[in-house]
């Protein structure tokens, strides 16, 4: 069984504790070596709604790249992020990265651009995997988020998961 790294985005904006832990527990069904940033509470960005709860998963998966997002979206829709009158967002999840991947996989650009313009997903990388290098840029994250311009506020939230604080140290 070969493995690949992935790195993962996960927010919720909608009951967000509850949610963030249900897609974390569903993700621990079938990823390996599963690893969580801290969490952080941000503003809405490209939405009108109420504030978010966000991290970034670093794992391996044995799944193709397709055979994941649809993994994801499954999750996503048990979470009642594709429910009718849903209000919010209950759950997304994305794919950041999928190994060393760069390009376009029928719809799936990868790396995510939101890496690079967004604070809640490029502080958490840079805590969690700082020396890793972005795919694209080909710089490590903790380099990325030292030089980004990005003004948007992020606030550390006291999270746990599975016994395990997940709270941004000071």
């Amino acid at each position: 069984m070969s493995l690949t790294p992935i790195l993962l985005g996960l927010g919720s904006n909608v009951e967000r504790e509850t949610h963030l832990t249900a897609g974390l527990e569903a993700l621990a069904q079938f990823l390996h070596g599963m690893q969580c940033s801290p969490v952080f509470e941000s503003q809405p960005v490209g939405i009108k709604s109420g504030p978010f709860f966000n991290l970034v998963v670093l794992a391996q998966t044995d799944l193709p790249l397709h055979e994941l997002d649809r993994r994801l979206k499954h999750i996503e829709a048990d979470n009642g992020r594709y429910a009718p009158n849903r209000k919010g967002l209950p759950l997304d999840i994305d794919v950041l990265t999928y190994g060393d991947l760069v390009g376009d996989f029928d719809g799936l650009i990868l790396p995510r651009a939101e890496i690079l313009k967004n604070a809640f997903v490029l502080w958490p990388l840079a805590l969690l995997v700082p020396d890793l290098l972005h795919p694209g840029a080909r710089k490590p994250y903790a380099e990325l988020w030292r030089d980004a311009q990005i003004q948007q506020e992020l606030a550390p939230v006291a999270f746990d998961w599975r016994g395990q604080p997940l709270t941004p140290r000071a």
